[in-house]
């Protein structure tokens, strides 16, 4: 089980976020195109991630702050294309699916994704994880915003809600939109 907390923000410039990511030394890790399906659950967010680098159904339990996300996480390594999806949709049903191109990069514990997704634009995440249980969450917090100051990122930007939940926003207003 992995703790983490989080900052996600709209982007303008992923060029620019690249680059300064690039200067501080933030290891390249290369590009995934990924399909999230997430899942009816009684408890938490079920999903199964889809990607060019393997395939994991991830389960998480999300508390949401004013900027930063903190979850606690399980996930388990799937057969990439097998029945697995086809038997959760069949017996819990779906409910979103998000389609994103993800470019990542590492900092000691710090993971950053550079997110492309399909519906919704370009934004940045901010990834402090804890594997071992020895960093804390308020260090966590520190080292995130730490970096929002180094990439330059204006609160105004921050986005508190889940792809999924941005979607299914979207999905509403546009739906709305349509009725009237």
């Amino acid at each position: 089980m992995t703790t983490s907390v989080e900052i996600k923000a709209y982007c303008k410039d992923l060029t620019k976020l690249k680059n300064i990511l690039l200067a501080i030394q933030a290891k390249e890790l290369g590009t995934d195109h990924q399909t999230d399906t997430y899942f009816h659950s009684k408890s938490g967010i079920l999903k199964l991630r889809e990607g060019t680098y393997g395939s994991q159904l991830l389960h998480y339990n999300i508390e949401s702050g004013k900027q930063t996300i903190q979850n606690t996480l399980n996930s388990y390594k799937t057969i990439p294309k097998s029945c697995l999806k086809e038997i959760l949709e069949k017996t819990i049903g779906s409910s979103c699916i998000v389609d994103k191109e993800r470019k990542s990069y590492q900092l000691e514990n710090i993971s950053f994704h550079l997110d492309s997704v399909k519906g919704l634009g370009d934004f940045i995440l901010i990834e402090a994880n804890d594997l071992d249980g020895t960093i804390g969450l308020e260090q966590l917090k520190g080292q995130c915003n730490k970096h929002l100051k180094t990439l330059e990122i204006n609160a105004k930007s921050i986005v508190s809600l889940t792809y999924q939940e941005l979607l299914q926003q979207n999905n509403l207003f546009n739906q709305i939109l349509v009725d009237e």
